[in-house]
This record gives structure tokens, sequence and C-alpha cells, in this order.
């Protein structure tokens, strides 16, 4: 139930509607959580994206970038009176898309459900928990009647809803009997650490935050690792040995290591791997690989571990430069996550 579905990564906005509604039902009796069930054609709000109504002038959040927010609010303050859900499907035209800022109209789902103080937080505070650990979670709604679910990682899913989170999607589902439920996966946003600050890194944060990707840029060469050079990026002015164990690096962290200087890059490895993360990368030649296995292998790390890292590293595009090399590893770190969702 929050606005990151598995599909997006985003920075802590991606909460603002819940910790919305999590405030307001310490005043009200209920909230409305509006979700992007589904969509068709040009949306400038992905399935999963939410927003919270306590009142109709207490919102928060986005479900369609303005076009039908008035609509789904007043539907919103319904549901909260009634209890009852409700299942929005609207149009939007070309003429309203171009207000919206898109190329051609389309068509959005949007179901309303209830949350009550006495159901809601509960569910809101280990929801809230869950993402501030990076702890996926999968939340089912009946669209019929409200009820809502929260799944862990590791418990049993129902079929259909085993099969949207293998799709690695957020999606409206059919049950057995006919039923249908929205499956809303909430997995961590991405998390990358680029280590090595260099002239390809400074590309490749740029790239990762236009996709929404948080970054942390590691490197005990003050020069290198500077706010001048890495302007409103979090730096991290250390050696890999007592950088990254702070950083708890986990399943939804990738690494890259670019500093092409194996005293950092090797050290950097050992960690990612150990972690167990989604994408490990190194910058170097095959040739240069081949001593970089001998060193980890000398080290300790297994044939099977070493494998595991992108070396050469980014997807074999014929990159010339800095920006282009950076480019192949931005899509080759997506190319690793939306595999890893659909694992």
């Amino acid at each position: 139930m929050s606005a990151y579905n598995g599909n997006d990564g985003r920075d802590a906005s991606h909460l603002d509607a819940l910790v919305a509604a999590r405030r307001w039902l310490d005043e009200h009796d209920a909230v409305a959580i509006a979700s992007v069930a589904a969509t068709w054609g040009s949306s400038p709000v992905p399935v999963g994206g939410q927003m919270a109504v306590a009142g109709e002038d207490r919102f928060q959040g986005s479900v369609s970038g303005g076009c039908v927010e008035n609509d789904v609010i007043v539907a919103a303050l319904d549901v909260i009176a009634t209890g009852q859900p409700q299942l929005l499907n609207f149009g939007v035209s070309n003429e309203t898309a171009w207000q919206s800022g898109l190329p051609c109209g389309g068509s959005i789902t949007i179901l309303i459900a209830r949350l009550t103080r006495e159901q809601g937080i509960p569910l809101l505070d280990e929801l809230l928990g869950l993402q501030a650990r990076r702890a996926p979670s999968v939340v089912v709604t009946d669209t019929a009647t409200g009820d809502i679910r929260l799944y862990r990682e590791g418990d049993g899913l129902p079929a259909w809803a085993a099969y949207a989170r293998a799709r690695g999607e957020s999606r409206l589902a059919e049950r057995e009997d006919g039923g249908q439920e929205f499956v809303h996966l909430l997995t961590p946003p991405p998390r990358i650490v680029v280590v090595g600050a260099t002239h390809i890194a400074q590309h490749l944060v740029t790239m990762l935050d236009l996709v929404g990707y948080d970054c942390i840029v590691v490197d005990p060469r003050t020069a290198y690792a500077s706010q001048e050079r890495f302007a409103g990026s979090s730096i991290l002015a250390q050696w890999p040995d007592d950088a990254l164990p702070a950083l708890a690096l986990d399943p939804y962290s990738a690494l890259v290591a670019v500093s092409h200087n194996p005293d950092i890059d090797d050290a950097a490895l050992r960690h990612a791997l150990s972690a167990g993360v989604f994408y490990v990368g190194a910058l170097g030649s095959k040739r240069n690989h081949a001593r970089r296995r001998e060193r980890l292998a000398a080290s300790g790390v297994t044939p099977a571990a070493i494998d595991r890292i992108r070396a050469p590293i980014g997807l074999d595009i014929g990159a010339h430069g800095a920006a282009e090399i950076a480019a192949s590893i931005l899509a080759e770190i997506i190319a690793a996550f939306r595999n890893k969702l659909r694992a």
C-alpha cells in the first residue's frame, strides 16, 4: 500500500500517503486510501500510486497527476462514510492528457478502500516498519469488501497473488471463486552504492537520480569524493571496509566498483558478494578481471561468488566515453533489478 510497487525506485516520498494516513488516524475515526489498480495507455502515475484522504481539504499523494483527483476525493469521502469500497474507471481524453503533461490519453482504474482507526493503526505501523527495515511485503485488498491483508516475506500467498508476485507486478487479480483483489507489491527501493568517485561515477550518479534510485558514493580519496564533483549526492569519503558495514547492504542493494583501483574495488566487491546484493559490477577489461579473480580467490572468495561479478561492467552496447559507459551500467542495473522482482 505505498506508491512504490516493486517497479520504480523512489526516495522516501513514496511513503508520504501512508505516513499521512497513519498520522490522521490519530485524529479521525477513518481515512480512505485510493490506489491506482490498473492503467491503459498513458498514465502520469503507475499502478500502485496512492493518495490518502481524511477530508475534503486533507489529502496526500496522487493517483493521476491532477486530472481526476477531485472526483477521487469526493468518492473517498463517500467510502469513509459508508465503508463500501469503490472501483472507479476514468478515461483520460487526449485534451486532458495534454493538460496533464501526457503525450496521449488512456484510462485509469482506481480502488478506494477505508481504513478505520482500529484496523489501520496496527496495519500501517507494521507496514511502515517493514519499509523502514527494507523488508518486502504484499498487501492484498478485496475490491468488493475492502478487506485488507498484509503478507510478509515468507508468508504463503494464494495462487493468484503468487502469480502477480512472480511477474513482479502489482495488479488486479481474479480469485478462483470469481472475486477480484488488488495485489500490491511493496519492495524496497533499489539502493546503489557507487565505489570510486570517478568521471564515470559522476555520469552514473546523475542518471541514477533521474530514474529515482537511491545512490551513495564511496571513495576514500577526498579530492575525488567531494560535493563540488557530486553536488547533492550522498558521499562517504571512507575506505569500503569502513563505509560498507554501516550501510548494511541487502538483496535490494547493488554495488558498482569503478575506482579502477584494486585496493578500493576489491574490498568493496568482497562486501557486496557476501551481502547477496542483486547486482555487482566492476570496471575493467577481461584481462584485468582475470587478475581480479585471482586476488579475490586468494582472499577466500569462492569461484561461484566471483562469477556473480559483471565484468566488463555494463551491457555491451559498444559504449564510447564515460557517459555511454555509465548508460550501459544503468541499463544493466535496471535489467538485474527487474529480473530480481520476477525471481
